[in-house]
């Protein structure tokens, strides 16, 4: 459709035909269905895979030091809260939910094969010991920031 004003003269598209018939996808991968290897050489499959691979390893990094530092730094602020007085933590209560938790995940692994036994067993025992040794280490290195 063509419309006219006074000086200027302009086309109306329909999006909607365009982007039917200008289809990104299909410039890129061809319009032959089967497998890709049969439609690009092998030099531009790396040269893709490898471009495609840089990109996802970049975003991957810089996504994964945002999340990083945000958890890290919510962790540090958690810490320094609680031995400055802001946040008080019920030992007692903690020490039962674990318990409780211990409790259940031993029912449930008796009711287990016995792999499955073994291997929570160990679970269960290794992060109830990284979770003590991560507070005692984080104790230990607060300890002289907070009382300076």
């Amino acid at each position: 459709l063509k419309g006219e004003s006074d000086d200027d003269s302009y086309e109306v598209i329909d999006l909607t035909e365009y982007a039917r018939r200008h289809q990104w996808w299909s410039r890129v991968f061809g319009n032959s269905p089967g497998p890709i290897a049969e439609k690009y050489s092998v030099a531009t499959q790396i040269m893709m895979g490898g471009v495609t691979g840089w990109c996802a390893g970049y975003l991957f990094q810089r996504v994964g030091k945002i999340v990083a530092t945000a958890l890290g730094g919510g962790f540090l602020l958690l810490q320094i809260a609680n031995h400055t007085g802001y946040v008080q933590v019920d030992w007692k209560r903690v020490e039962n939910d674990v318990n409780k938790a211990k409790k259940h995940l031993k029912n449930r692994a008796d009711r287990a094969a016995p792999e499955i036994k073994s291997f929570l067993g160990e679970v269960s025992l290794n992060l109830l010991s990284a979770d003590l040794f991560l507070n005692l280490a984080m104790n230990i290195l607060l300890l002289p920031v907070l009382m300076s």
